[in-house]
């Protein structure tokens, strides 16, 4: 995971057991997925608020993923969101997350985290840099075997990262454009598939605690 795997990415993808471990529901005409997923340590009270809002507080957790967003991603929307509270204390992190198939991806956008920022070292491979929304991004890609996935326990599957230099000021509105990276990735053949899954604004944790409210639009 995140300590003993020497790798951020390890850790996040643990989470992501199957697609079956996950849940969408209706809530909003903005969003339509709500996703709450925890492998059942510590303690995470997540609550699927009205509108596009979520708010979520663990302690001395293991691995968690909640986040609201929409059953079917798109390589063009502009994701808005507010964290009105964004309180991590250790290992976690805020970001736009989601997959494809054909290929099968799984990506992130990073805006901010805890005591740990997701890097390509050791096993990614950095490509370049996009600036975007304020801030600039480093973009590298790692390769995940017999590794848990939206397809199942044991995949093999690319990560597309984006990561923010500097953590992102919450608090007020933000947005991501997510078709700026999209297009970052795709001039360093970082293709996204075919076929779109679930797409979130997330809160991730490991090995940690703290607290987050955030509304997505």
């Amino acid at each position: 995971m995140f300590k003993f795997k020497k790798n951020f990415l390890v850790g996040l993808t643990a989470a992501l057991m199957s697609i079956s471990l996950f849940s969408a529901t209706a809530s909003a005409a903005s969003t339509d997925y709500w996703q709450n997923w925890t492998d059942g340590g510590g303690t995470v009270n997540a609550v699927n608020g009205s509108g596009g809002n979520y708010s979520v507080n663990w302690s001395n957790t293991g691995n968690f993923v909640v986040g609201k967003g929409w059953t079917k991603g798109s390589p063009s929307r502009t994701i808005n969101y507010n964290a009105g509270v964004w309180a991590p204390n250790g290992n976690g992190y805020l970001a736009l997350y989601g997959w494809t198939r054909s290929p099968l991806i799984e990506y992130y956008v990073v805006d901010s985290w805890g005591t740990y920022r997701p890097t390509y070292r050791p096993t990614g491979t950095y490509k370049c840099t996009v600036y975007s929304d304020g801030g600039t991004y480093d973009i590298y890609t790692t390769k995940r075997y017999n590794a848990p996935s939206i397809e199942g326990q044991h995949s093999t599957f690319t990560q597309y990262w984006s990561v923010r230099r500097s953590k992102r000021p919450t608090g007020n509105n933000a947005k991501i454009t997510f078709s700026n990276h999209v297009k970052a990735w795709k001039s360093h053949g970082m293709n996204l598939g075919s076929i779109w899954s679930y797409q979130v604004l997330a809160t991730e944790g490991y090995q940690s605690s703290g607290s987050s409210n955030v509304t997505v639009w």
